[in-house]
């Protein structure tokens, strides 16, 4: 059986710091750095050397509990210039799009590379489509700094428009987060294996409704489109009840699968 790892923190590591109100806070940790809030602040030196779940306590007595962050606490608090696809779709998108070590996935629209490291962290070759040169520069810092240079070798993105075309064939998935996806079914239906798979997610039901109309007339079949509701409990002794705020509508789902020739 292979050894758990957890080494421990050093410099250039991020870690998630959490207080005693459960606020969460992300740390790139480096020699001689300090983390400051407004409960004083903690020497990165005295995270430096310790393991998850150290505690810390600032100048002003504020204990942190110290953490490696998860992919899901990344995605929610990376440097980000485009809004992200939330952990509550990310997972649910990676079963429909069924994501295995060595797919080989045409993903547009990477933004800040949410989407792009968890089809990465499941093993997947990306190639990415992304108009603005910002996000796609982001994006590969994003991967490469949560993920590591070997993940960031499965990892290329091109400056261009998915809907003029796509490059690539013989893909094993293509996975969408454009305002007209519609706009790339010719072209995916074209850059897709038969029996690939293609997801979009898009904000607004109108947007998939386009999709799905476009999917209905093309060699895709098997679509459908869903949303995710994410609703945490209140569990205090006996009390115990729904939490009043929950993450209601975030975006749709639309996935559909390619028939053979």
């Amino acid at each position: 059986m292979r050894a758990s790892v957890n080494p421990p923190f050093a410099a250039g590591d991020r870690v998630l710091l959490i207080d005693a109100k459960q606020r969460r806070y992300l740390v790139t940790l480096a020699e001689g750095g300090e983390f400051h809030s407004h409960a004083g602040f903690v020497p990165h030196g005295e995270l430096i050397g310790a393991h998850d779940g150290a505690v810390v306590t600032s100048t002003r007595n504020a204990r942190y509990t110290a953490f490696r962050p998860t992919l899901s606490d990344f995605v929610l608090k990376m440097p980000r210039g485009a809004q992200v696809i939330y952990p509550k779709d990310l997972g649910p998108l990676l079963l429909l799009a069924d994501v295995y070590p060595g797919a080989r996935i045409l993903e547009s629209g990477v933004g800040s590379g949410a989407l792009s490291m968890t089809l990465l962290r499941a093993g997947a070759e990306v190639t990415g489509y992304e108009l603005r040169p910002d996000f796609a520069a982001r994006a590969r810092r994003n991967v490469e700094s949560f993920l590591g240079e070997a993940a960031a070798a499965r990892y290329a993105v091109h400056e261009r428009d998915c809907y003029e075309g796509i490059d690539e064939v013989g893909l094993d998935r293509v996975v969408l987060d454009l305002p007209e996806p519609w706009r790339v079914v010719p072209a995916a239906e074209e850059a897709l294996r038969p029996g690939g798979i293609l997801v979009a997610y898009t904000p607004t039901i109108g947007q998939a409704a386009s999709l799905r109309a476009t999917l209905d007339g093309s060699g895709f079949a098997m679509a459908e489109t869903l949303e995710v509701l994410h609703r945490t409990w209140h569990i205090e002794g006996q009390s115990v009840r729904p939490d009043h705020r929950m993450v209601a509508h975030t975006g749709f789902l639309t996935s559909a699968r390619l028939l053979g020739s």
